[in-house]
Protein backbone atom coordinates (compact mmCIF):
# COMPACT_ATOMS: atom_id res chain seq x y z
CA UNK A 1 0.00 0.00 0.00
CA UNK A 2 1.69 3.45 -1.36
CA UNK A 3 0.28 6.78 0.06
CA UNK A 4 0.72 9.93 -1.99
CA UNK A 5 0.34 13.24 -1.00
CA UNK A 6 1.08 16.09 -3.35
CA UNK A 7 1.83 19.99 -2.65
CA UNK A 8 3.14 22.96 -4.18
CA UNK A 9 0.39 23.86 -6.59
CA UNK A 10 -0.69 27.80 -6.60
CA UNK A 11 -1.57 30.31 -9.03
CA UNK A 12 1.73 32.03 -11.36
CA UNK A 13 1.56 34.40 -13.78
CA UNK A 14 2.40 33.20 -17.60
CA UNK A 15 6.16 32.59 -18.23
CA UNK A 16 6.60 31.35 -14.36
CA UNK A 17 7.50 28.29 -12.65
CA UNK A 18 6.20 26.38 -10.09
CA UNK A 19 7.72 22.95 -8.41
CA UNK A 20 5.28 20.02 -7.41
CA UNK A 21 6.37 17.52 -4.41
CA UNK A 22 4.59 14.13 -3.83
CA UNK A 23 5.52 12.58 -0.77
CA UNK A 24 4.46 9.08 -0.81
CA UNK A 25 4.31 6.50 2.61
CA UNK A 26 6.23 3.09 2.45
CA UNK A 27 9.26 1.51 2.36
CA UNK A 28 9.44 0.19 -1.22
CA UNK A 29 8.77 3.54 -2.86
CA UNK A 30 11.78 3.13 -4.94
CA UNK A 31 10.19 -0.18 -6.54
CA UNK A 32 7.74 1.81 -7.92
CA UNK A 33 7.57 3.88 -11.08
CA UNK A 34 5.71 7.65 -10.75
CA UNK A 35 3.84 9.26 -12.92
CA UNK A 36 2.02 12.57 -13.30
CA UNK A 37 -1.21 13.65 -14.82
CA UNK A 38 -3.63 16.31 -15.02
CA UNK A 39 -7.06 17.35 -15.32
CA UNK A 40 -8.17 20.54 -16.44
CA UNK A 41 -12.07 21.57 -15.85
CA UNK A 42 -14.08 19.81 -18.42
CA UNK A 43 -11.64 17.61 -19.59
CA UNK A 44 -9.99 13.96 -19.64
CA UNK A 45 -7.14 13.36 -17.22
CA UNK A 46 -3.82 13.48 -19.06
CA UNK A 47 -0.66 12.21 -18.82
CA UNK A 48 2.12 14.53 -18.61
CA UNK A 49 5.77 12.88 -16.86
CA UNK A 50 6.66 9.48 -15.82
CA UNK A 51 9.53 8.84 -14.25
CA UNK A 52 10.75 4.58 -14.07
CA UNK A 53 12.58 2.90 -11.03
CA UNK A 54 16.37 2.79 -10.84
CA UNK A 55 15.91 -0.79 -11.80
CA UNK A 56 14.13 0.75 -14.97
CA UNK A 57 17.25 3.18 -15.49
CA UNK A 58 15.56 6.17 -13.73
CA UNK A 59 14.45 6.84 -17.35
CA UNK A 60 11.74 10.02 -17.96
CA UNK A 61 9.23 10.10 -20.40
CA UNK A 62 7.08 13.05 -21.33
CA UNK A 63 4.34 14.45 -23.20
CA UNK A 64 4.90 16.77 -26.44
CA UNK A 65 3.19 19.26 -24.66
CA UNK A 66 5.51 19.72 -21.90
CA UNK A 67 8.92 18.33 -23.19
CA UNK A 68 11.57 20.84 -22.42
CA UNK A 69 9.73 22.67 -19.37
CA UNK A 70 8.80 20.43 -17.24
CA UNK A 71 10.88 17.68 -15.84
CA UNK A 72 10.04 14.76 -13.45
CA UNK A 73 12.88 13.65 -10.58
CA UNK A 74 12.63 11.79 -7.39
CA UNK A 75 14.94 11.26 -4.22
CA UNK A 76 14.30 7.64 -2.96
CA UNK A 77 15.87 8.97 0.31
CA UNK A 78 13.32 11.27 0.78
CA UNK A 79 10.22 8.82 -0.98
CA UNK A 80 9.29 12.40 -2.93
CA UNK A 81 9.04 12.68 -6.71
CA UNK A 82 8.90 16.25 -8.02
CA UNK A 83 7.78 17.94 -11.15
CA UNK A 84 9.90 20.97 -11.73
CA UNK A 85 7.67 23.35 -14.18
CA UNK A 86 9.08 25.79 -15.76
CA UNK A 87 7.91 28.76 -18.59
CA UNK A 88 4.45 27.85 -17.23
CA UNK A 89 1.23 28.60 -19.95
CA UNK A 90 -2.09 29.21 -19.37
CA UNK A 91 -2.88 26.02 -20.97
CA UNK A 92 -0.86 24.34 -18.36
CA UNK A 93 -3.55 25.12 -15.62
CA UNK A 94 -5.15 22.19 -14.04
CA UNK A 95 -5.34 20.00 -10.87
CA UNK A 96 -1.92 17.87 -10.96
CA UNK A 97 -1.93 14.31 -9.48
CA UNK A 98 1.14 12.19 -8.64
CA UNK A 99 0.28 8.26 -9.12
CA UNK A 100 2.42 5.20 -8.47
CA UNK A 101 2.46 1.50 -9.97
CA UNK A 102 4.88 -1.19 -9.01
CA UNK A 103 7.32 -2.04 -11.78
CA UNK A 104 7.52 -0.32 -15.25
CA UNK A 105 5.96 3.31 -15.82
CA UNK A 106 3.36 3.91 -18.15
CA UNK A 107 1.92 6.50 -19.66
CA UNK A 108 -1.98 5.67 -19.08
CA UNK A 109 -3.74 6.74 -16.22
CA UNK A 110 -5.79 3.49 -15.86
CA UNK A 111 -2.93 1.26 -15.08
CA UNK A 112 -2.02 3.43 -11.53
CA UNK A 113 -2.56 1.95 -8.62
CA UNK A 114 -2.16 4.87 -6.32
CA UNK A 115 -2.88 8.31 -6.33
CA UNK A 116 -2.51 11.84 -4.85
CA UNK A 117 -5.86 13.96 -4.13
CA UNK A 118 -4.09 16.37 -6.30
CA UNK A 119 -2.70 19.73 -6.02
CA UNK A 120 -4.48 22.94 -8.33
CA UNK A 121 -1.76 24.62 -10.76
CA UNK A 122 -3.66 28.08 -12.19
CA UNK A 123 -1.60 30.26 -14.76
CA UNK A 124 -2.98 33.49 -15.41
CA UNK A 125 -2.25 35.04 -18.46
Amino acid sequence: QVQLAESGGGLVQAGGSLRLSCAASGRTFSNYAMGWFRQALGKEREFVAAMATRWGGDNTYYADSVKGRLTISRDNAKNTVYLQMNSLKPEDTAVYYCAARPGSYSTAHEVYDYWGQGTQVTVSS
